[in-house]
């Protein structure tokens, strides 16, 4: 250690290191250092942030044919955050025509919430544009000088129609490094390919306590960076800043970790937790079930009615057919479901249960019968290992408002495919051990709207 400077940089104008003054400062700045080192204390080496740039996440904003958003944490060292994309190649070639994007930087103070070792890391973002449609990409992140990802790879969406894969987990929430790590590895080793990711709420417990996001990001690894995220905010990331806090509030961690769409007729309260996405032939609409409903119900109204896609997929935390004892989204089944109704929504992805059930409501004919045709399936997964068991009794009482029960279970962890092409939609449910449980498949006539459901593939 150079003293002398050490000795200037804290103010001091000259150097004169004579008896007791000179032992102060040493005794001062071992205390300084062991202090920093404190903020540490207790944190595994892949919590602590570094230079080097951790915690990649692609996030959807704007068209997925042409852009994309991608987030990442180091510490405060790095003050400058830059992104390079470009076309990949068969050879490392493709570097020499990269783009260079300047980052958005965002200091975060995690000891905003006592549950967390208190420090500050920067966020970075950057929103990729003027991408080509329909081409695989690779992109790394870092300082833009000695601080570097690796080079990662992402397709961006078809212009115009296409078949859509895509993955949908119900809560991790508990134990998310032990326990759901092989979901979500297993469901990279079913469906590599899959465009996006849908997290419907519950990610984690505590959704303030950066220990848990930190294993929730080490837990998923290398395919944060590489699927594109949906993320949904669950009840456990609206959760109160302290034990006397009576009100509760987003996961702090929520807007600094996720670039999402804004909805600027929306509430700034509701802003990155309700968005949609357009991707090829579906629409996918994201909602808040923790509050401001009303206000969502019209923006519902707004983004279905608006609508040109072939196919129509809305995915929020609580289930609106609940499927779990004591447990009953009134608001979501008797204001959201018309509206669903209305406007021949295909599918509902929910959590929030922590059990499995897929079931639909069917179109009834004139005589109030079942027509043989649908409306709309809703499905409630879990991927975690916290489980309740789900309540027939409950389930029964839904008939009266149409709601059939197709599938379900208890104690399972799930993860789900779902594929769309062109006038069909498959759905797989698969257990954590690559099993699959449930299958079902959409039928629709694109000119009017009408709907087959059957459990069977030909081709399967």
């Amino acid at each position: 250690m150079n003293f002398k400077f050490t000795y200037q940089i804290l103010g001091f104008k000259s150097f004169k290191p004579r008896g007791i003054n000179f032992w102060s400062i040493i005794i001062f700045l071992s205390s300084f250092f062991t202090s920093a080192q404190d903020n540490f204390a207790g944190l595994q080496h892949w919590e602590i942030p570094s230079k080097n740039p951790d915690r990649i996440i692609l996030t959807f904003h704007g068209d997925p044919a042409s852009s994309r958003a991608v987030t990442w944490r180091t510490d405060t060292e790095i003050k400058k955050g830059v992104a390079q994309i470009a076309i990949s190649t068969v050879n490392s070639n493709f570097k020499l025509n990269s783009s260079t994007y300047e980052a958005s930087t965002e200091p975060f103070d995690l000891g905003q919430y006592k549950g967390n070792n208190s420090f500050i890391v920067n966020y970075h973002s950057v929103i990729f544009k003027d991408l080509k449609p329909d081409k695989l990409y690779a992109y790394r992140v870092g300082d833009g000088k000695d601080y570097w990802s690796e080079w990662i790879q992402f397709r961006t969406a078809k212009e115009k129609d296409g078949k859509t894969e895509f993955v949908y987990f119900g809560d991790a929430q508990n134990n998310v490094l032990s326990d759901w790590s092989r979901v979500i590895r297993m469901a990279y080793q079913t469906a590599p390919n899959a465009s996006f990711v849908i997290h419907a709420g519950d990610l984690i417990n505590d959704g303030h306590r950066d220990y848990e996001w930190a294993e929730w990001y080490k837990a998923g690894g290398f395919i944060h960076s590489q699927w594109t995220a949906i993320p949904v905010l669950g009840n456990h990331e609206f959760w109160p800043l302290s034990k006397e806090d009576e009100y509760r509030k987003p996961s702090i961690q929520w807007r600094p970790q996720f670039t999402l769409p804004i909805e600027q007729k929306l509430s700034k309260k509701l802003h990155e937790t309700v968005y949609s996405v357009d991707y090829q032939d579906v629409r996918i609409i994201v909602l808040n079930s923790n509050y401001n409903l009303r206000e969502q119900t019209k923006y519902i109204e707004e983004k279905l009615k608006s609508s040109t896609a072939k196919w129509n997929i809305v995915t929020c935390h609580h289930s609106v057919f609940s499927p779990a004892k004591g447990r009953d989204f009134q608001y979501g089944r008797k204001i959201w479901k018309p509206l669903f109704d209305k406007y021949n929504v295909d599918l509902v992805l929910n959590g929030h249960d922590h059990t499995y059930a897929r079931g639909h409501t069917p179109e009834l004919n004139e005589t109030k019968k079942d027509s043989g045709e649908i409306k709309t399936i809703y499905v409630t997964s879990v991927s975690g290992p916290k489980h309740y068991i789900s309540d027939t009794k409950q389930i029964e009482t839904y008939k009266k408002e149409g709601y059939q029960l197709d599938k379900s279970a208890s104690h399972i962890q799930f993860f789900q495919v779902i594929t769309v092409d062109k006038n069909k939609l498959t759905y797989v449910a698969y257990t954590s051990t690559g099993e699959e449980y449930d299958r079902a498949i959409i039928i629709k006539n694109l000119d009017t709207g009408k709907k087959k459901l059957t459990h069977k593939n030909d081709s399967h």
